[in-house]
């Protein structure tokens, strides 16, 4: 009974001394979604809904307030810049006429712009000053480094959020290798397998990108993070190293490409799609089920308005529908379309994942957005993508190279060419079957990804911020991270030392040669 005794009291005493992982139970939870496009905050608010669902206290920054209050779930309302980023960007379709060039610098400009009306904001300048505590941050990472000045002012740790893959910005959170030779940039529309000159395109767009965030856009985000946050503070540099303990990416490797990562970054593609259809209102239940011919979906995503398609390009594509037997449902932000064929339905927004889970839908017509592409290839619909900007070409250019899809350009929108294109994916069956083959081998996972997710945050809860999760190269600077300061030394030091060498051995034949000219010289004169 005495052993029985120790060896509990032992036990016991291991426990206190060590630590058993911290309960997540209701852990409070700041989420900062501040991006003014609703497929950012569907990613986002997919996680927040379901930390608030399982007992969490969620509080979040963002410009869609629930219409019906959640339970343990708390807004802070930023709405109204969507506006000013109107004003900012007035056409999207004007960003497929731009070089990449103009492209990537109006995009840094756009981040700086939303981060800095977020933190003016006095609903979020009220949270900064009060006394409130906090036990996680999940912050969307999009263009707003000087948001991970919450971090530092709630002294907690905190989990990104990036709601279209890895980038520059999230993979020097953490330290992801990108190799250039086969992980293309989210700007273009390479695909892994690149050739020698789009390798070197590769490497040139992401030396310009890394010249250009550290140039243009670090100064700015700096200096905002100094304005908004109390001091004492550290250099925002220290925390886009130091201050994250985990990313969260709506990436999967099914979807895109196989690519390297540390252990701190985790995909959880196509967290928001609803793996049991919600029902659908009954006029839309209607026009899918009566649709025998099938029906053709047509969305150019949240923040790109079909509305503002140029007149020749709108007439163009209504010419074509009109010719089709299936049913067009297009999200229109108008209230009517001129010269509206019978078969084709508008509505500003359509419950676009629940549609293209119905069975009638044959071809998705989408801007190639992730969320889009994620949601098609999850419930097997193949796509024609009209690329504008950003990561839509990378996106697009994989549904070609992989056989799902086919890319138009929007500059090349045209009748025959839509046409053609139609008729391609409709009348070859190959496009849906490899849709359907990408969908099981999406499905085919060990975890939900929105269970993977709410998993990976309750661990860096339970373990204070997991910092046995961050990468050593973190610490390390660029010549050391690269190595270039040891291949200098194993490749410098012999060569040093051979030119030495030769120099010395030159040196003394020379010295030599001197001193036997002028004995001979000396001796002529005698």
């Amino acid at each position: 009974m005495t052993v029985r005794w120790l060896t509990a009291l032992t036990a016991l005493a291991l426990i206190c001394a060590i630590g058993l992982p911290e309960s997540t139970d209701g852990a409070r939870i700041l989420g900062i979604f501040p991006t003014t496009s609703r497929s950012h905050y569907i990613v986002g608010s997919a996680l927040m809904k379901e930390l608030a669902r399982r007992g969490h206290q969620v509080t979040v920054i963002n410009p869609f307030p629930q219409k019906k209050p959640l339970e343990n779930y708390r807004d802070i309302d930023i709405s109204g810049a969507e506006e000013i980023v109107k004003q900012f960007i007035p056409n999207m379709f004007d960003m497929a006429d731009q070089g990449v060039w103009e492209s990537v610098t109006l995009t840094y400009k756009f981040g700086q712009t939303l981060t800095n009306l977020t933190l003016q904001h006095p609903n979020v300048v009220k949270l900064i000053n009060s006394n409130e505590q906090f036990d996680l941050v999940i912050l969307e990472s999009f263009l707003n480094d000087a948001h991970l000045g919450f971090v530092h002012r709630f002294k907690a740790p905190c989990v990104a959020l990036s709601t279209f893959g890895a980038s520059r910005w999230t993979n020097e959170m953490v330290g992801t290798p990108s190799p250039t030779s086969y992980v293309p940039h989210p700007f273009l529309s390479f695909t892994d397998r690149m050739s020698y000159v789009q390798r070197v395109g590769n490497m040139l767009m992401t030396i310009m990108d890394a010249a250009l965030g550290h140039l243009l856009d670090f100064p700015v985000q700096s200096a905002l993070y100094e304005a908004s946050f109390p001091d004492p503070k550290p250099p925002l540099e220290h925390l886009q190293k130091h201050a994250v303990s985990l990313v969260l990416l709506n990436n999967h490797f099914s979807l895109s490409y196989p690519r390297p990562y540390v252990p701190n970054m985790v995909e959880v593609g196509g967290m928001h799609v609803n793996r049991k259809p919600k029902p659908l209102p009954k006029d839309i239940q209607a026009v899918l089920d009566g649709s025998p011919q099938g029906v053709i979906y047509f969305s150019m995503g949240s923040n790109i308005q079909s509305s503002q398609l140029p007149v020749e390009k709108r007439e163009a594509i209504l010419r074509v529908f009109a010719k089709l037997k299936q049913t067009v449902l297009w999200k229109w932000e108008d209230e009517t379309l001129p010269n509206r064929p019978d078969n084709v339905i508008v509505k500003a927004w359509w419950p676009q994942d629940d549609v293209l889970a119905h069975p009638n839908v044959q071809l998705f017509i989408t801007h190639g957005g992730l969320l889009s592409t994620t949601e098609a290839m999850y419930h097997g619909v193949p796509v024609i993508g009209i690329p504008v900007f950003g990561d839509q070409y990378l996106n697009m250019g994989k549904a070609e190279r992989t056989g799902y899809g086919l890319q138009l350009p929007y500059q090349e929108i045209s009748e025959e060419r839509l046409s053609k294109a139609i008729n391609e994916i409709l009348n070859n069956g190959k496009y849906k079957t490899m849709a359907q083959s990408i969908s099981a081998r999406y499905r085919d996972q060990p975890q939900n990804p929105l269970d993977l997710a709410v998993f990976w945050v309750e661990y860096v809860i339970r373990h204070r911020g997991a910092e046995h999760l961050k990468s050593a190269g973190q610490e390390l600077g660029f010549l050391q991270y690269h190595g270039i300061d040891v291949l200098a030394t194993i490749f410098g030091g012999p060569i040093l030392f051979a030119y030495l060498l030769f120099k010395l051995l030159c040196g003394g034949r020379s010295k030599n040669r001197k001193e036997g000219a002028s004995a001979n010289s000396k001796k002529k004169r005698n």
